[in-house]
């Protein structure tokens, strides 16, 4: 990461437990808690989630790479020590009941909403709350000794966070009730062979992976991207010829881009487009 980048700046949390990176169209946001294996606190829940909205509100970034700090885990899930301690309170709360709760701006709702492509490098395990961000982005990318475990049940809860959603659309409903009703541990090789992850590479060498991959992405027009994306999230939702009827709708105002223009003219011309995202 470029140190000069007044972009690169820690989103506040308890002892920097978000960190906010920018290079060029890159934002990278690390989950800085290595010592308790990444799990979530509070605080970390609105810092997570500040920094996807300033991702996604900065016209100068295209691609979102999502991180762990350390080499054992992305997040183990949500910090169960502190919950116990009664020193960190995420839950409701023993003998509390709400008849409504906002779920509007927690990380999980605003990294489902993002249009910009989301990458998460999973540099090692995730579980539980983890496992859950993991797949609400659009790109996994897995170390080799990294594992996805799905242990809600054996915690006593559910995927509560986005998992009873991914993961049926994302398996079938066979295996993904197969895989949340025995709370089983995936290897990187078995994530790869369902589909959970794009890519498996070297222990250590995710994070480069991931930027690979963004600044490939980031090449392209970032308005087709982002409609794209759009598209694909509401194609989950909607009948054939609903959805062909929305894509048209997209569609139209990128014929009017400034990156449109560029794209035909430099494959007319045989050269690599430079696109501005206008």
């Amino acid at each position: 990461m470029a140190p000069h980048d007044a972009r690169n700046t820690t989103v506040t949390a308890a002892a920097d437990e978000v960190l906010y990176a920018a290079d060029g169209p890159v934002a990278t946001i690390t989950l800085n808690a290595p010592q308790r294996m990444n799990t979530i606190s509070r605080s970390m829940l609105d810092a997570l989630s500040a920094a996807l909205v300033r991702a996604g509100d900065d016209a100068a970034i295209r691609v979102i790479i999502l991180t762990g700090a350390g080499d054992k885990a992305f997040c183990a899930g949500l910090n169960l020590e502190a919950q116990k301690s009664g020193t960190d309170s995420i839950g409701l709360g023993q003998g509390f009941m709400r008849t409504t709760i906002d779920l509007r701006n927690t990380p999980p709702t605003v990294l489902h909403n993002i249009d910009k492509p989301v990458i998460c490098a999973l540099n090692g395990a995730a579980a539980g709350y983890g496992l859950d961000i993991a797949l609400g982005a659009d790109i996994r990318i897995m170390a080799r000794s990294a594992k996805l475990a799905a242990s809600y049940a054996k915690r006593g809860v559910l995927p509560e966070s986005g998992g009873t959603w991914y993961l049926p659309r994302l398996l079938g409903w066979s295996k993904a009730a197969e895989l949340i009703f025995t709370g089983r541990t995936l290897s990187a090789e078995e994530s790869l062979a369902l589909g959970l992850v794009s890519r498996v590479v070297d222990d250590g060498t995710t994070l480069a992976a991931a930027r690979q991959m963004a600044a490939e992405i980031a090449a392209n027009a970032p308005l087709a991207i982002q409609a794209a994306k759009r598209m694909m999230r509401m194609a989950w939702n909607e009948p054939f010829t609903e959805h062909v009827h929305h894509v048209f709708l997209q569609l139209l105002p990128l014929f009017g881009t400034e990156d449109m223009k560029e794209g035909v003219a430099a494959f007319m011309e045989k050269r690599a487009p430079q696109f501005k995202g206008r």
